[in-house]
């Protein structure tokens, strides 16, 4: 069978190559080992259970101070091409994306490879990771700040660390919701069935001479 007669379903479209999934897990990592830290942290409490505190604060910090790499080093150099146009596409909206947005997804909608909400969630991410680090980086070497800069570094930390507790909450329930693209982040590819339903746009741009009959 060839590939203009298989079925949309057994096609199957690269979405993530192994830079970007590799960035991905990094990330969630890092992210992962922040949010257990912070938890005594926070609740004092919680010190000595698992780890002594100064071991608990030096993978706080140390995870603090990586966050930013997975995403930097698949940015630079030629292995980062696919990287960098997925950052042009989340910078990038359309009059159809913005009404998307302010309708709360009830208007029409052809969508790119990502979603307004998908976009929005990567903005938000991108943003928390230099607040988190700026904060983070004063709550940390506190001796060089005034003690009002302190105040509010300690109140957007600690604003930013719900919000962000919220945000990936929400993000591993709609991908356990959402299977095909789930997987995408394993092994990179979605169906084309599934890029016809929810990236039609950005299919179109991948396979031109592909396009449903």
């Amino acid at each position: 069978m060839s590939i203009a007669q298989a079925p949309a379903t057994s096609l199957r479209v690269l979405r993530f190559d192994r830079v970007q999934r590799d960035a991905h897990w990094a990330n969630a990592l890092l992210f992962f080992s922040l949010m257990f830290t912070a938890i005594p942290l926070y609740f004092g409490s919680f010190f000595g259970i698992v780890l002594p505190r100064h071991l608990i604060e030096m993978i706080h910090l140390w995870s603090g101070l990586a966050l930013p790499l997975p995403i930097i080093i698949s940015w630079i150099g030629p292995w980062g091409k696919a990287m960098r146009r997925d950052v042009r596409r989340i910078n990038y909206w359309t009059r159809e994306e913005i009404r998307w947005m302010r309708t709360l997804g009830r208007s029409r909608l052809e969508a790119d490879k990502f979603n307004p909400g998908q976009k929005l969630n990567a903005i938000f991410v991108g943003a928390s990771i230099f607040v988190m680090l700026v904060t983070g980086a004063m709550l940390q070497w506190f001796r060089f700040f005034p003690v009002p800069w302190r105040s509010g570094a300690t109140f957007v930390h600690d604003l930013f660390a719900y919000a962000i507790s919220f945000v990936v909450v929400g993000h591993i329930v709609m991908a356990l919701t959402h299977r095909d693209t789930l997987r995408s982040i394993f092994n990179g590819r979605v169906s084309r069935s599934w890029a016809e339903r929810h990236a039609a746009r950005w299919l179109r741009e991948e396979q031109p001479d592909h396009t449903e009959r």
